[in-house]
């Protein structure tokens, strides 16, 4: 076993929080997710919220990510900048009452252990725009 001075202790430990706290980050926003879900379907959800909501929770559950992880910095901009600002706005927008009917209704499809939801729909939006993209650029190749 390798003894450990106490700064990489430190080090190690911080490093340990860090992680907890991005894990506890990425618990909530999916929860936050899940509420907007149900939000979705509420039927005293402004057209609006709900629009914009149809469009967030599309994208979150959908398989396909708009801007693939695997490109460096752009890949992972859409997940930490855009779902939160979206879950913002939609929040925003809807009525207190909304809100607490739809907590509720995570809270008990949580406690359910109900599978995560995919939005094919939202899949397949992606990859039309991803084709029409490649369209576009093979076009004014030509």
């Amino acid at each position: 076993m390798a003894v450990r001075t106490w700064g990489e202790v430190r080090k190690h430990k911080k490093h340990n929080r860090r992680l907890d706290q991005t894990r506890r980050w990425a618990r909530r926003l999916k929860r936050q997710i899940t509420v907007l879900w149900f939000s979705c379907r509420h039927p005293d959800t402004p057209w609006l919220a709900k629009a914009i909501a149809f469009g967030v929770v599309g994208y979150a559950f959908s398989p396909i990510d708009l801007i693939p992880d695997f490109i460096p910095v752009l890949g992972l901009l859409d997940d930490l900048i855009l779902l939160p600002l979206g879950i913002l706005l939609v929040i925003r927008l809807l009525p207190g009452k909304v809100i607490e009917d739809c907590v509720e209704q995570a809270v008990e499809w949580r406690q359910r252990g109900a599978p995560r939801p995919v939005n094919r729909i939202a899949a397949v939006c992606v990859v039309l725009f991803w084709l029409s993209l490649l369209m576009l650029v093979w076009a004014a190749i030509r």
